[in-house]
């Protein structure tokens, strides 16, 4: 096939490695020899609020213990973190940018699994709010005119107060990027792929040709070289799938309350369809509610929720990898 005959970049060589060789054998499949662990939000950008902490806080704790329990648990893998300290990743200097480092990183690293951590947040305000809500009725009388009378009538009002509204989502919940929108999964596995043929930085817009040779890539408008693409864009979202629901099985038997995979689209998980392997992200509790911002803040917590990732990954390199 004349795709085969292209001198691709890392991405896509293995991306037609893996579709040839499942054609060939169904049951092959390829081996985990990277896991990318991405600490949410950073910088200036400290992500959603608690009464006490912050998102990219406790992200960063929680990805500190996930990154060396996991260099134990699989040492023959290599386990890298984007954002090893409180700065955005990378040296950058905004959010934007941050992200786009997120996926080249994980790219140029060729992961085979990306895990992004963080906090989910719900409600007017974390901990709680004041609210008026109704508490009784009033009785109340007036007079109304009948005729020539005047009679005396009894009405009732609503008698309010501010009564405090604590805030009690809680749950946990894996994103996944919704299968509605491989398109740009497979978009963005081409951009990827030119990028990493190429020197800069890939978090700047228009990266600055130095003079290497322009490898000739397949086009993803062609409807034979995109139909390839595509098949392996929804690989990444079985196998996405099935780790995010392996994770969410880890949290309940550990006594979470869990909310289920969920997929998305919004681009406050952007970095899930710049990623070229199977991704999630997981939000590990509601930092706005403050038994779960307590529970992620401790030793024991922070530990529950390490193990939980390990053991789902654990499964999930035993199924497939």
């Amino acid at each position: 096939m004349r795709f085969f005959g292209y001198c691709l970049g890392p991405l896509l060589c293995f991306l037609v490695s893996c579709i040839f060789v499942s054609a060939q054998n169904p049951s092959n499949r390829s081996s985990v020899n990277t896991i990318i662990i991405d600490a949410g939000h950073g910088g200036t950008d400290v992500g959603a609020r608690g009464t006490i902490t912050n998102e990219a806080t406790i992200t960063l704790a929680v990805a500190k213990k996930l990154v060396k329990a996991m260099r134990e648990e699989f040492p023959n893998i290599k386990i890298l973190e984007t954002r090893p300290t409180e700065a955005f990743p990378g040296n950058t200097t905004n959010s934007v940018a941050a992200n786009r480092y997120r996926a080249e990183f994980a790219n140029a690293n060729n992961g085979d699994l990306f895990i992004s951590l963080h906090c989910n947040a719900a409600g007017k305000k974390p901990g709680g709010w004041y609210a008026q809500k109704v508490v009784g009725r009033e009785a109340r009388t007036r007079y109304v005119k009948k005729g020539k009378k005047r009679v005396k009538q009894t009405y009732y009002v609503n008698k309010y107060a501010n009564v405090w509204v604590e805030n009690t989502a809680r749950g946990t919940e894996t994103y996944i990027w919704a299968v509605n929108k491989n398109d740009q999964k497979v978009s963005s596995i081409g951009q990827v792929s030119q990028d990493n043929n190429e020197e800069g930085d890939y978090y700047n817009e228009e990266t600055e040709d130095t003079g290497a040779d322009t490898l000739a890539l397949p086009d993803p408008n062609d409807p034979a070289e995109r139909a390839r693409m595509l098949i392996y864009a929804q690989h990444y979202f079985r196998k996405s799938y099935a780790l995010a629901t392996l994770v969410e099985k880890e949290f309940v038997a550990s006594g979470r309350v869990s909310r289920g995979v969920q997929q998305r689209n919004h681009k406050g998980i952007w970095v899930l369809q710049a990623t070229g392997m199977p991704s999630i992200l997981v939000e590990m509790g509601f930092i706005s509610n403050n038994d779960e911002q307590a529970y992620m803040m401790s030793e024991e917590g922070q530990n529950t929720i390490v193990q939980c990732i390990i053991n789902a990954v654990k499964t999930y390199i035993e199924k497939y990898g």
